[in-house]
């Protein structure tokens, strides 16, 4: 993206001649990636050989300009093998890989393994891990894979990834799935639109509310008077119009056409099953800015795993992925009938059906949009603290009822990526306070009186982040020796993000040391949810379960709430850490983090 372009290093990989191309053709048809072949299935690389066999694998990649048909537009993007169904790649645990990635385009491209445990130089991101590859070069990333689960990959330069660069990663235990199923597909999302990346962000620079469609009407005020009074609804218009902001601004960017593994509501993407198995669906959302709201009607789904880590199974009717997450899911269809994969825009501007069917040809229902939800003032709370948008300073929380108390981080240095050496309370931690206040509304990840709060279709239950219990500990469980706070800041008016009140360029990185254990605390001053990612090291989300808090690499904080990650500190070397929505990390809600030392 364009914010690496004034922090490149001179970090250099292995980069092959375009001799190199030779063999990559050979590969190609070896795989059958021919563009019409892809159309109809997925692109699945295994290694040249038999990784089962050999502890080594070599897998090839072409990044091509490709066209994208969604079935109601048309355009030009970014993909992989020449095609716009996502490459799935699939590894084993214990397996070395050697992955050739060459440069069809006519710019600089990257690729990030997402949520891989990897070394720094091989994680992707031009400018802090290496300097991206040059058109016509094939570079070669060579790493172990010391972990299993569901992952994916993407461009990590300019807006390739919103353009379509983005694919799958199944990694295979070395000793089998815990949890066991007859078939496996992956289900991975995107919000595919019409604009390219880099006319999206230059609207959003001119006008933030460019692509909100769910524009407040006399109509929605004739409603609201209804429900309360003329006088309610005039002092709550006035009350959003002081912050120059409105009770949809839920999604930043409207009119995409939601896909599932490249193929839209009219594509159908089709899963077989026969009635009594088990089905294990590996849902990926890389989606550019949307968050997903999945529910199967008349199956429940079993939470198994989550970004990678198995949980302890939790059945659930319904479930929120935040942009770069992924969930396994268990479901078992047992009657012979058809069953619509239903993935819904969070702010219910969109949805896109899959199928999961006994025969061949059958397509799922579709059901219509549910009504769309409204923010409300508790999650603006974080903004009136006193980071109000366009530059005013508004009431503050402390005042207003339902707000979070922000008391307790008096103490803490807020200035540029500020870190606080202090040890956390013990039985005090920041994200328990916000659960025990949001349980009011049964979900403690959401301020409470939020209008995100999630809801199932049916009534049922709705997946929480509390829901989550790792199924085993990944590390000694042990007190922070400090923490870190990220205060998630912006101005929407100039669609400007940042951390702390400082932008990517202006900021200088975050210093860790080897072998630490630390906190860092998130504060969402602002009105969107930010999915969260850290690269190279494990997020474990604070939950309340010691050393079973669940384990992720994307975590995501919901608008005035505050929600706590501690890091073992375990990879030496330089990291990305963002905000996964495209347009927030390139307008500057990003960090590069040092480890300084190494392992003894």
């Amino acid at each position: 993206m364009r914010f690496f372009a004034s922090k490149r290093s001179a970090l250099s990989g292995t980069a092959l001649t375009s001799s190199a191309k030779s063999n990559h053709h050979l590969s190609r048809r070896n795989f059958g990636l021919a563009a019409a072949a892809a159309i109809a299935t997925p692109t699945i690389l295994k290694a040249h050989g038999s990784p089962r066999t050999t502890s080594t694998g070599t897998y090839d990649i072409t990044v091509d300009r490709i066209r994208i048909d969604t079935g109601s537009f048309r355009k030009m993007g970014v993909g992989y093998n020449q095609s716009q169904i996502p490459t799935v790649l699939r590894f084993k645990e214990g397996e070395e890989v050697t992955i050739n990635v060459t440069n069809n385009l006519r710019e600089s491209t990257s690729i990030h393994w997402h949520g891989l445990i990897l070394p720094f130089r091989q994680d992707g991101v031009p400018g802090i891990s290496f300097n991206g590859i040059a058109p016509g070069e094939t570079f070669t990333y060579r790493f172990p894979i010391v972990q299993a689960g569901t992952y994916w990959f993407h461009s990590h330069s300019g807006f390739q990834e919103p353009d379509g660069a983005y694919g799958a990663i199944v990694i295979e235990p070395k000793n089998g799935e815990r949890y066991r199923a007859d078939r496996d597909y992956v289900v991975q999302l995107a919000d595919k639109h019409p604009h390219p990346g880099r006319r999206i962000m230059r609207n959003l620079k001119m006008m933030p509310d460019y692509y909100n469609r769910s524009q407040r009407t006399f109509q929605d005020l004739v409603n609201d008077t209804r429900q309360s009074s003329l006088k309610a609804a005039l002092k709550e218009r006035g009350m959003w119009g002081r912050m120059r902001m409105m009770p949809t601004d839920i999604e930043d960017v409207q009119g995409f056409t939601p896909l599932i593994n490249g193929r839209s509501t009219a594509q159908n993407w089709t899963a077989l099953f026969k009635p009594g198995e088990k089905i294990r669906l590996r849902l990926v959302n890389s989606s550019a800015m949307t968050y997903f709201d999945i529910r199967i009607p008349g199956l429940r789904m079993t939470v198994v795993q989550a970004d990678g880590n198995d949980v302890k199974p939790v059945t659930v009717d319904e479930l929120r992925i935040a942009v770069a997450e992924t969930y396994d899911v268990i479901v078992e269809p047992r009657e012979h009938k058809v069953y619509s994969i239903i993935a819904e825009s969070m702010g219910r501007t969109a949805l896109v059906r899959g199928t999961l069917t006994p025969k061949q040809g059958a397509a799922g229902a579709v059901p219509p949009l549910r009504a769309k939800p409204l923010l409300t003032m508790a999650d603006m709370s974080g903004m009136m603290g006193g980071m109000g948008m366009g530059g005013h300073v508004m009431q503050n929380a402390h005042d207003m009822p339902g707000m979070n108390d922000m008391s307790d981080m008096s103490g803490m240095d807020h200035s540029n990526m500020a870190q606080s050496d202090q040890t956390p309370m013990q039985g005090m931690t920041r994200s328990g306070m916000s659960m025990q206040q949001g349980m009011a509304d049964g979900e403690p990840f959401y301020a409470p009186g939020s209008g995100l709060t999630p809801k199932a279709y049916n009534g049922g239950r709705f997946l929480s982040y509390s829901d989550l219990r790792a199924a085993r500990p990944r590390y000694r469980h042990r007190a922070p020796s400090r923490t870190i706070e990220l205060r998630l800041t912006g101005n929407m008016e100039r669609y400007i993000w940042s951390i702390n009140g400082v932008k990517y360029d202006d900021a200088d990185p975050i210093i860790l040391n080897h072998g630490e254990r630390i906190r860092i605390r998130f504060i969402n001053e602002t009105m969107m949810a930010h999915p969260m990612h850290l690269h190279g090291m494990w997020s474990i989300l604070d939950t309340g379960k010691g050393a079973h808090d669940p384990i992720k690499h994307t975590v995501s904080v919901q608008p005035g709430t505050t929600t706590d990650i501690e890091v073992e500190v375990d990879a030496p070397g330089q990291w990305a850490f963002h905000c996964h929505l495209s347009y927030h990390a390139d307008g500057g809600m990003f960090r590069k983090v040092v480890v300084k030392g190494r392992p003894a």
